[in-house]
């Protein structure tokens, strides 16, 4: 029995109506059992964080891939900035030989023989810096305070965009190959005729990226210290260096190159029958 919310008495459970003060009684729903917890937001978390692991690891792979092609890609990029370069100071040494009847020497010496000018400060003019020429004394040496502080900064053209952002920033890596029986023995001047081996098959310039000569230093790559391996010519690109000719064109040479075969490649007379290269 249960008491009547309206009157109080004792009555049937279950009833609509009170029998006493016939008061419609409301019958309490049973209650509803808690709803159980789904799983569905816990495997949709797992699955999101399943995924975002999957492509953390395939995006590392893809880089891992595609990290040499896009060195690679960068290496060619300077590679062909470096060929550019020396392209141009193969036009600059022409256009000076066109104004003065020859190759600027490899030094101007004073009056003691002693180098005092290198050919690269020369050639400024022809490379579109006639305005660090025109500050340069001739009369005082290349390392003289006053000219060292008008050649500070070096024309980015005798600089290699491959070669490493480390060591002193005022070296060069273009020299001549100078010494005795090449184009630049000292501070002589040659002409194109004088290159009876062919222009084609004569070197003027070269990449040496392991020298630290100063870019306005009348010092070059002397050819009685090359012994084939670490004082040759040398580059920071895959396989070999470059090199202008006389007739101002541009080669790539790998380090394979035969040493017999480049010391006659430096000699503008000497008779050698090179072959292919």
């Amino acid at each position: 029995m249960v008491d009547c919310p309206v009157c109080a008495k004792l009555i049937e459970p279950g009833l609509s109506t009170c029998p006493h003060c016939h008061a419609p009684l409301t019958v309490a729903p049973a209650p509803h059992p808690p709803p159980k917890k789904s799983n569905t937001l816990m495997w949709i978390l797992l699955l999101i964080g399943g995924v975002t692991i999957s492509g953390i690891c395939v995006i590392g792979i893809l880089v891992a891939l595609l990290l040499p092609a896009v060195q690679g890609a960068r290496e060619a990029a300077r590679r062909s900035q470096c060929s550019s370069q020396l392209k141009q100071i193969g036009l600059a040494l022409h256009n000076y030989h066109e104004t003065y009847g020859a190759f600027p020497p490899a030094y101007v010496a004073d009056e003691t023989g002693k180098p005092m000018h290198s050919w690269r400060v020369l050639l400024l003019p022809y490379l579109e810096n006639n305005q660090m020429y025109e500050a340069y004394d001739f009369d005082k040496p290349w390392n003289d305070l006053s000219n060292m502080a008008v050649t500070s900064q070096v024309p980015h053209v005798f600089r290699c965009p491959s070669a490493p952002a480390q060591g002193p920033m005022n070296t060069t890596h273009y020299v001549y190959i100078t010494g005795p029986g090449t184009c630049f023995d000292g501070d002589k001047a040659i002409r194109i005729r004088d290159i009876v081996d062919g222009t084609s098959q004569t070197i003027l310039v070269v990449e040496s990226h392991q020298t630290s000569f100063a870019w306005n230093e009348p010092r070059d790559l002397d050819v009685t210290t090359l012994d084939g391996s670490s004082t040759g010519p040398s580059s920071a690109h895959v396989g070999g260096f470059q090199a202008v000719l006389a007739d101002g064109s541009v080669r790539f040479f790998m380090n394979s190159l035969a040493p017999e075969t480049f010391k006659a490649l430096t000699t503008p007379r000497g008779g050698e029958v090179v072959g292919e290269f």
